[in-house]
Order: structure tokens, then sequence, then C-alpha cells
């Protein structure tokens, strides 16, 4: 078997920035993936409530993709009012697409540290491989230090020698990638929104017009 990976990005993109679309871009270049689902959170279990609407933040997603054939705007978790978990997303992707197709969920290390907490974690293996991305500075295995037992024993269990692995197999193994550092935060994007500030540099420029002729979305 081997089959072009599918990675899924997702998150509050509130709003989606240069930073998440330059991790969808290593991801796809380091790992060989056909494509990369961005799925906007409707209703976030782990964060608080996101500042812009869901409807606001599927089209910045969808504006700031447009131009990128390899990446789709999924709105599948958009307008849920119920918690929306991952493993319910992957489930539901893996009956779109097929039991063979292999399916990358990509994280940040902070993000993968915290697996254990998630709802149903293990099950994730089940549907997917987890691609964790480190930055310069953050190395995985500094957030692994401190590490729950159960989420170190999966991780040493199932940690890839190379990315190759992803294509032979629809899920269950992790692989971490060295990606470049791209300091934004969409919480410091807000903070400029809100004190007037110019966001050009931060985000696809689609997405500060958008921002720009709606002003309420983040402000």
């Amino acid at each position: 078997m081997n089959i072009t990976p599918i990675g899924i990005l997702g998150g509050t993109f509130d709003p989606i920035h240069n930073g998440h679309l330059r991790l969808a871009v290593e991801a796809q270049e380091q790992c060989g993936l056909s494509a990369v689902h961005f799925i906007p959170s409707g209703t976030p279990p782990h964060r608080n409530t996101p500042r812009a609407s869901a409807a606001d933040r599927l089209h910045m997603v969808q504006l700031a993709v447009h131009n990128n054939p390899a990446f789709l705007a999924d709105q599948r978790e958009s307008y849920r009012t119920d918690a929306c978990y991952t493993a319910d997303t992957l489930a539901e992707l893996r009956e779109e697409l097929g039991m063979q197709q292999p399916l990358c969920l990509l994280l940040g290390s902070d993000a993968f540290a915290l697996l254990h907490t998630w709802h149903t974690w293990q099950r994730l293996f089940e549907l997917a491989h987890i691609v964790v991305m480190q930055r310069p500075g953050q190395p995985l295995g500094n957030a692994m230090a401190n590490a729950d037992p159960a989420l170190l024993r999966e991780y040493t269990a199932r940690l890839a020698p190379s990315p190759q692995l992803l294509h032979e197999s629809p899920c269950g193994h992790i692989a971490v990638l060295n990606i470049p550092a791209l300091e934004i935060s969409a919480t410091d994007i807000r903070r400029r929104c809100t004190e007037g500030k110019n966001i050009h540099a931060l985000v696809p420029d689609a997405v500060a017009s958008f921002i720009q002729t709606h002003p309420y979305t983040l402000c």
C-alpha cells in the first residue's frame, strides 16, 4: 500500500493567519500530502468562545486558501452548536474517504503534549496518523519531558523514523517535523485590530481586507 496522505488542520482560526498557512505548506512538502483540509471549529471544547462568528471564521479560511488548489476550507464543524471533538470529525472523514486513505492530523508540539486531555484521545490513532510540528526552540522532547505516562507510551511505540511511513498505512504513526519559526498569533492580531494597527504582514491580503471592511469581526 502506498497512498498519498491527506492532512487535517483544525483550529478556531480566529482569524486564520500566515503562520497557519506556512505550517500547512511545510507539512504538505515534508509529508507529501495531496491536500490539506482546514477545519474551523464551531464550538471548541478546550478553548474560550472565539471572537469572530463561525460564519466569519469559515469565510476568512475560504479567502485564505482559495488560491491553493491543494488547500480545502472544510465547513463540517462550523455550524455545529454542540462540542466538536476531533475524534468524531476524523471518524466522519474516514467514512467519506474510505478505510485505506491515510489521514494526517497536524498538531503543534504543545497541543500534542496535552493530547491525553482530549476526548477519547487514544481513538485518534485508530483514525489517523499524527504529525507534530516543532518549531526552533520548542522541541517536542522538551514538551514531552513531563508528559502523561500513557501518552509517552503511545509516542514511544508509534514514532515513525520517516514521514514516508505515513503513505504505507492509513493511521497509527506519529511523525515529528521541524518547521521554521514564524511568530504570529491570532491573539496578537486581534489586539492589533482593536488598536487599529496594520495586520497585512500577518494574514493573507484577502483576509486583511475582509477584517477592515467588517471591523466588528475581531474588534
